[in-house]
């Protein structure tokens, strides 16, 4: 089976291109990425002698490039990663939101129904369906509402993706995850950036009282999960994928400082995110029940094993943090 990666070269897509070049050894791999400064081809340095991987830097908006892909070799599944994923920045403007993540992504389902793609995976997110109060869980059933220019942006494409399936028949599953973390997550994210912010003995940023709630999947967890829908989900069908580990922001950073041993005196509470979700949680009984997917990584051991991988990979992420983004990661985020 031959599947295209849209995305493969950001911190989902990277660690889910690794995951399938490992666990589905006859699969050929091609990873399609436009190298925006989230996209890092560094992620997948050990990839690239492997003669099942091949690495395509384009658009998915660019309808041409991503035709010439579907014509020169038969693709069996789309999984399509791409996005423009930071809530932030969707705030400070939209449109590469829209343009990316709705017009990409209907780009691909136009080009997987003419190719007669056998599968097609939307990656989509949990913020699709609003915020929470204390009680309750998303399960598939919750109705979207969307707070912000970037998960209304997700939620356009998971309409769209839907759409295709019950117009078209075209074989559409969407996925809907909880916050990821782990290895190679850029550092505009929380827990990257506070662990990179301590290290360096700087202000940890936490919006308002640091009391919102985010269910946390760890990024290998993800992976196997999206690899039991591309191999056995049901076409048409919605399936969230979460962790079970709720967690409030200001507890994530306090055991960040203690595994680092630093001092709470360096959090620094900052002004609230313009419209911010006060809580997320995630019911993933169907993917359980019909998959056979778990979650294996309780939060504990996956922030203990997120920041050793972070201690231990300090020249990836200081070379990131050199380049184009570092004058928006101060002004954002630094110097508040």
């Amino acid at each position: 089976m031959t599947i295209l990666i849209t995305g493969g070269a950001g911190f989902i897509g990277s660690n889910f291109v690794r995951w399938m070049l490992r666990y589905h050894p006859d699969d050929q791999v091609i990873n399609v990425d436009k190298l925006t400064y989230a996209g890092n081809l560094e992620n997948l340095e050990d990839m690239e002698d492997n003669t099942r991987y091949t690495f395509v830097k384009a658009d998915i908006c660019d309808r041409q490039a991503m035709e010439s892909l579907l014509q020169r070799s038969p693709i069996s599944a789309i999984v399509n990663f791409a996005a423009e994923s930071h809530v932030d920045r969707s705030i400070l403007g939209g449109a590469e939101f829209i343009e990316t993540n709705v017009g990409g992504t209907n780009v691909l389902l136009e080009l997987a129904r003419e190719y007669q793609v056998k599968r097609f995976i939307q990656v989509s997110t949990d913020e699709v369906y609003g915020s929470l109060g204390s009680d309750g869980k998303f399960t598939e059933r919750t109705p979207l509402h969307p707070n912000s220019p970037y998960s209304a942006s997700k939620a356009s494409a998971d309409f769209l993706a839907l759409a295709h399936h019950h117009t078209f028949g075209l074989p559409v599953v969407v996925t809907r995850c909880s916050n990821n973390y782990g290895p190679y997550q850029f550092p505009e994210k929380l827990i990257p950036l506070i662990i990179v912010n301590a290290i360096h003995d700087k202000p940890l940023p936490v919006y308002g009282d640091g009391l919102n709630v985010r269910d946390w999947l760890h990024v290998t967890d993800h992976c196997a999960a999206i690899d039991a829908v591309l191999q056995k989900g049901k076409a048409g069908q919605v399936y969230n994928i979460g962790g079970n580990n709720e967690w409030k922001n200001i507890d994530i950073v306090k055991l960040i400082l203690r595994q680092l041993g630093k001092s709470e005196n360096l959090i620094k509470f900052v002004k609230d995110r313009l419209g911010h979700d006060r809580r997320y949680a995630i019911d993933s009984t169907r993917i359980q029940a019909e998959l056979g997917w778990t979650p294996s990584y309780t939060f504990e051991r996956g922030i203990k094993e997120t920041v050793e991988w972070y201690l231990e990979h300090q020249g990836w992420w200081k070379k990131i943090l050199s380049g184009e983004y570092k004058e928006y990661y101060k002004k954002q985020y630094e110097e508040r």
